[in-house]
């Protein structure tokens, strides 16, 4: 498999979860200004929606979106616990977990890197808070979005978080998301991937 990404983009939660299972994987760095990848390859003849992630299967299919390719990478090794089995209400809650990371976290924090008036900023960031309240809530008393183990939307999560620096959103309000991210770098496997990314150092 390869892995299209741009360092801290949201193509890191799957290159942290390939890390988890141990699953082989070829990276390529994206221009997503230019959409010109690191080997000079035209991005948008791979993946004309033009972001990351994007990843390319052995056989050639392409695939994209971070709550697609979680499930994808998670059932790869079964065993490993990183998702739940098909058809278990378990299951569920993490596509529950995933869909709520996308369209509400990702989509609000990502929305604040685009330049805007100061009334629309201030609302969009109470909207974000309200999203944030929710999970610091939920994380007050559990290690992990779905209790005491990592999985999939963990990885997501995890990510979007760390955006929150690059768009002025301070985190010291929410404590249980601040632990979160500290428990969650130390992991082994996050920490790998974020040094092939070059965002922190080996």
């Amino acid at each position: 498999m390869k892995l299209y990404f741009a360092p801290g983009a949201c193509s890191l939660s799957p290159h942290i979860l390939a890390h988890e299972l141990g699953l082989p994987l070829d990276i390529e760095r994206v221009d997503l200004g230019k959409k010109v990848t690191a080997s000079g390859a035209d991005f948008l003849a791979i993946n004309p929606k033009g972001y990351v992630p994007t990843l390319v299967l052995d056989d050639g299919t392409v695939m994209c979106e971070a709550a697609a390719l979680s499930q994808y990478l998670g059932d790869r090794k079964p065993e490993a616990g990183l998702i739940p089995p098909h058809g278990s209400i378990e299951r569920y809650r993490v596509i529950e977990r995933l869909t709520f990371i996308s369209s509400e976290v990702h989509k609000g924090m990502g929305a604040l890197f685009g330049k805007w008036s100061d009334e629309t900023r201030a609302a969009m960031e109470a909207k974000l808070a309200t999203r944030l309240d929710w999970l610091n809530a939920d994380l007050t008393n559990a290690d992990y979005l779905e209790g005491n183990r990592f999985g999939v939307a963990d990885a997501y999560l995890f990510t979007v978080l760390g955006w929150a620096r690059l768009v002025n959103v301070d985190l010291n309000r929410w404590p249980a998301l601040v632990a979160y991210r500290e428990r969650i770098a130390a992991r082994p496997a996050v920490h790998s991937a974020m040094v092939a990314e070059g965002l922190i150092k080996a």
